[in-house]
């Protein structure tokens, strides 16, 4: 930043208020007397005058980057911006607000700053400097932040990576339980149906076995039945074997009569 340029701001600016006036005057005093809080007061008073003042405006700047308030003093500057680079003393203007950039470390304002600065005075060597410095800083920084968006671009391959893989990973597990879950239902299927196999078998056994029972628990008068029943067809058949016998000798004796 630089110092006295507020001074001659101050007496080259064309100010028609006789109060604004002395309130730069004084407040350019106070400034070279490094009363800074004075100052800042004074300068104040002269922007209340004409809140479109340039010559206000910047030396307000000049006092509140005395006092690194930085921000504040960006606003004072950029307030006028549109006006100040018609001003005969716009060269200075940048140069403050590039200055003003380099210690925000905005490296692409401070760069725009000093380009303009250096267009109005091309022969300003420290205006140079502070422009390749800013130029070279500005290009470190979008090296690093090309290299932190490859990073990170590379992370989240690595993450969609890892999460791809995991998602295969359960679907693999997925299907696994299936499978293993396919194959309990079919053993299970198995097992029902050689268990009902095994029932009907013990029930039929079970059924033939009441049926043999039940036959062999006959009660006195049906074994009495069953037994002449079974005489009377022995009876039967023994009638008609000696019927047969009978016809056969009679048949004999026919002949030995002819």
């Amino acid at each position: 930043m630089r110092k006295f340029l507020c001074i001659s701001l101050a007496l080259c600016c064309s100010i028609a208020v006789f109060g604004q006036k002395a309130d730069l005057r004084r407040g350019n005093r106070q400034f070279k007397k490094k009363d800074y809080a004075a100052a800042d007061i004074s300068y104040r008073k002269a922007l209340m005058l004409d809140t479109a003042s340039v010559a206000a405006h910047y030396n307000l700047a000049n006092n509140l980057y005395r006092q690194e308030n930085l921000d504040e003093a960006a606003r004072q500057l950029d307030a006028v911006q549109l006006t100040a680079g018609e001003e005969k003393f716009a060269a200075d203007y940048y140069f403050n607000r590039g200055d003003i950039a380099i210690a925000q470390e905005d490296w692409q304002t401070a760069v725009n700053m000093f380009k303009e600065s250096l267009r109005r005075r091309p022969e300003d060597l420290e205006a140079k400097e502070n422009y390749l410095y800013a130029r070279n800083k500005l290009m470190e920084q979008q090296q690093n932040q090309n290299q932190q968006n490859q990073d990170q671009n590379q992370d989240q391959q690595n993450q969609d990576q890892n999460q791809n893989q995991q998602n295969q990973d359960q679907n693999q597990d997925q299907q696994n339980q299936d499978q293993n879950q396919d194959q309990q239902n079919q053993d299970q299927q198995n097992q029902d149906q050689n268990q009902d196999q095994q029932q009907n078998q013990q029930d039929q056994q079970k059924q033939q076995q009441q049926q043999q029972d039940q036959q062999a628990q006959l009660n006195p008068q049906q074994a009495q039945q069953l037994l002449q029943a079974i005489q009377d067809k022995e009876k039967q058949t023994q009638e008609k074997v000696d019927e047969k016998k009978a016809q056969a000798l009679k048949s004999r004796q026919k002949e030995k009569n002819w």
